[in-house]
């Protein structure tokens, strides 16, 4: 099983998946690491700059974990077979590990963007209600 982890540092499990250049990629059998190895793509081949048609690099992975997928870029790698998962898990062999041991703490896109942006309706450009 190949399993893809952003890191935009190359040292910790990052998000903002879409713009994310850096990913460790795992080869795992059964519980056990085989291999990891650093993929570095280039902008042209970020999420958020190529075709969701087009052939990626990552398209070999069977899951792709990071610490922020949005709901389109989610629907975009269900759709190549690739298992998106959100986590905010920082350290990235412990989270390869937790999911291989399936204790990986995964959040949807929507529980994710509540714990980065809060319930504040005013964090998107939208007016805050104010009575009287």
């Amino acid at each position: 099983m190949k399993i893809a982890v952003s890191s935009q540092n190359k040292t910790a499990l990052t998000g903002h998946l879409g713009r994310c250049r850096t990913f460790w990629i795992y080869d795992a059998a059964g519980t056990t690491i085989q291999d990891k190895q650093l993929l570095q793509i280039t902008k042209d081949q970020s999420f958020h700059e190529s075709s969701p048609k087009a052939a990626h690099p990552l398209d070999t992975v069977q899951v792709l974990i990071s610490g922020g997928i949005g709901r389109g870029l989610a629907r975009r790698l269900e759709a190549k077979g690739i298992q998106p998962l959100i986590t905010a898990e920082t350290d990235l062999d412990a989270a390869v590990m937790a999911y291989l041991t399936d204790t990986l703490v995964v959040m949807t896109p929507d529980e994710h963007h509540q714990v980065e942006h809060g319930d504040d309706p005013g964090h998107h450009g939208k007016p805050k209600y104010s009575p009287g």
